[in-house]
């Protein structure tokens, strides 16, 4: 494991400098960055009362405890000095450090703590600035690593340009570009080309027509029904804690998706979004293992898509940093799919990429054998077809030279690619009424996250042979894939980033999450 954490292991005290790096302390006013909660707290604990008199007019103090003012006084002052000091004290035991092959973070007064994190193991460092850090011009580091799932090292907080001069010198000792840990050039951040935004309205709009609003209109539907029926008015009271959450969840949406916009760098793609809350965030093409996209049903109206991925390290997480984390594209239109899809697979496999996606977005298989050629997709069989009325046309599979499409779903719509070499395991499932019609589900297995890729309902002949293809095509496709052929493929689409391929090194790809792959088959 690259990184380690010992929280109550007690460390000894670390020398301001090292034989080949120094200590160095965050900015002063990282601790009220983190800790302004606390320091709100205290305020509204002493103060709240006088704040309510002043509103109704009255005097600030109650007269029965005039006496007692100047030890109220007193009281507040040790707490607040208690907490400043609190603060100082984090700021002062918290350093970083650059050295050995190593980014270290030490932390704690009390109980110590130290996080390491192997460079040549870093394969992305994300800059998050939250509302009050922006206001100070602060920002936060939070480094990938291989294998670390969500206990990656952060390092909050530095100055803007500190942090991104911080970033890129990191990520080229990790790439091989900088060697040697005595050495003080300043490496440039990595160019990179915007190749995609989405507009504020359309971003408002998919908000409007999402499966949240299908929900708040049935659910209000059937609220008003039983309040008219019951001749009961309180039931709408039963509204307002719905009201309030699903209010939360389009805000933190639209805070989230606000600003969304995704470029090209050698580092990989580069996301940034946020309203309040900004992060730019890097997914390097390795750390790539599926992608998806889906379509609810109102969002045909307009021909827009969601693009979500599973990313190694990330992990599952149903936290919305999490579920941001793992979003691609929150919502666009088919020209955009398209070309977020060129970068994440450059090499599609086939002649014709542009119409094999659009059959796997939108397509349909033949409805009878004799009714002439559906499409490239080899779709469930049609005596299955009492299992899936409505989709077993769209439930389909292609397998292409680089990646395994597959898609389902004819309400809503949902298409996975999962590159060749990201094949980590697979499996067959069958139950008594997928037994009875000859048909088998195939289950890919990749790193955790919100896509999990899933053939359903193919015929048994067809599921053993795509799962035995499909094992021999991952084994070859992890031989010969390295990460700086993805940097080669999509460079022509960006010329300032096409020119750094010829002053840096490619970087070597990052490691895999598992090695193996399992191959057997389950009834």
């Amino acid at each position: 494991m690259s990184l380690e954490s010992d929280a109550t292991d007690s460390l000894p005290g670390k020398p301001e400098q090292t034989a080949d790096g120094h200590w160095n302390r965050v900015h002063p006013a990282s601790p009220f960055v983190r800790g302004w909660v606390a320091l709100a707290a205290v305020g509204f604990f002493f103060g709240r009362d006088a704040f309510e008199r002043m509103l109704q007019g009255r005097d600030l103090m109650d007269p029965n405890l005039s006496g007692r003012v100047p030890w109220l006084l007193a009281g507040g002052a040790v707490v607040l000095l208690l907490t400043v000091g609190g603060f100082i004290l984090s700021w002062y035991f918290t350093r970083y450090q650059v050295a050995e092959g190593y980014v270290r973070v030490n932390t704690g007064f009390l109980f110590k703590q130290q996080r390491q994190a192997r460079l040549d193991r870093v394969q992305a460092i994300d800059i998050v600035q939250p509302l009050l850090a922006r206001i100070f011009g602060l920002a936060e580091l939070k480094f990938e690593v291989a294998d670390a799932g969500e206990s990656a090292v952060r390092l909050a907080y530095l100055p803007l340009d500190q942090a991104k001069q911080l970033r890129a010198t990191i990520l080229a000792r990790a790439a091989g570009v900088v060697t040697g840990p005595e050495s003080t050039e300043e490496v440039p951040e990595a160019p990179e080309h915007i190749v995609l935004s989405v507009p504020p309205s359309r971003l408002i709009g998919s908000l409007v027509l999402s499966e949240q609003t299908v929900g708040i209109l049935a659910g209000t539907a059937v609220v008003v029904a039983v309040s008219v029926f019951t001749q009961n008015q309180t039931l709408f009271l039963a509204l307002i804690p719905g009201i309030l959450g699903i209010g939360a969840a389009y805000w933190s949406s639209f805070n989230k998706g606000y600003n969304f916009t995704a470029a090209i760098s050698p580092d990989g793609i580069r996301l940034r979004y946020g309203l309040l809350d900004t992060q730019a965030q890097t997914l390097p093409p390795g750390r790539i293992q599926a992608l998806m996209v889906t379509q609810p049903p109102l969002w045909r109206i307009f021909g827009w898509y969601r693009m979500v991925v599973n990313v190694a390290g990330y992990g599952l997480s149903g936290s919305t940093e999490g579920a941001s984390r793992t979003m691609l594209l929150p919502v666009g239109l088919k020209p955009d799919v398209l070309q977020m899809m060129s970068l994440v697979l450059p090499d599609p496999g086939v002649e014709d990429p542009e119409r094999v996606f659009t059959d796997g977005l939108d397509g349909l298989g033949a409805a009878k054998p004799d009714s002439g050629p559906g499409d490239q997709f080899t779709t469930t069989p049609r005596g299955a077809r009492l299992l899936a009325p409505l989709g077993w046309r769209r439930n389909g599979f292609l397998a292409t030279k680089t990646a395994l499409l597959i898609r389902s779903g004819r309400w809503w719509h949902t298409l996975v690619v999962v590159p060749h070499q990201r094949t980590q395991s697979m499996a067959l499932h069958q139950g008594p009424l997928a037994r009875r019609f000859g048909v088998a589900d195939l289950v890919l297995h990749t790193t955790a996250g919100p896509v999990s890729p899933r053939v359903f309902q193919a015929g048994v002949e067809q599921a053993v042979e795509l799962f035995d293809q499909q094992a021999a095509r991952a084994r070859e496709a992890r031989k010969r894939q390295t990460s700086e052929q993805w940097l080669a493929q999509v460079a022509p689409q960006a010329p300032e980033v096409a020119a750094t391929l010829t002053e840096q090194p490619a970087q070597p790809e990052p490691p895999r999450t598992s090695p193996q792959q399992e191959e057997h088959h389950h009834g």
